[in-house]
């Protein structure tokens, strides 16, 4: 059973930056892909980029150049790191996983699902 633990949410004003953390534990196999996602209240998930154990990764094109995600496999952790954070960026941010090489950015391809970390961007 894979298990995801999601860190590093908070309250920041706009412009500023965040960090976020995905601990993975619990998979045994080496092809797992990882995606982070966002749910903002009262909208859809929407995916923010995947990422495979090999290093390859893909955006959601409205997002790219200010979120980016990197990994540090010796921790098993997957990070997303939130630039010029922006109001309508408030969302609980989450990280989900499946097994496989395909890392697709619609959260309902996924298996596994963290519970989530608040973040609220004021203006």
């Amino acid at each position: 059973q894979v298990h995801l633990a999601e860190s590093g949410g908070g309250s920041v004003q706009a412009g500023s930056s965040l960090k976020l953390s995905c601990v993975i534990s619990g998979y045994a196999n080496s092809q797992l892909c990882v995606l982070w996602f966002r749910q903002a209240p009262g909208k859809s998930r929407e995916g923010i980029g995947s990422f495979d154990r090999y290093g390859g990764q893909s955006y959601t094109d409205s997002l790219r150049g200010r979120f980016t995600t990197s990994q540090d496999m010796v921790r098993n952790t997957l990070y997303l790191q939130m630039d010029d954070l922006r109001p309508e960026d408030t969302a609980t941010y989450s990280c989900a996983a499946r097994a496989g090489s395909w890392c697709p950015l619609r959260p309902i391809e996924y298996e596994y699902f963290g519970q989530g970390t608040q973040v609220t961007v004021a203006s």
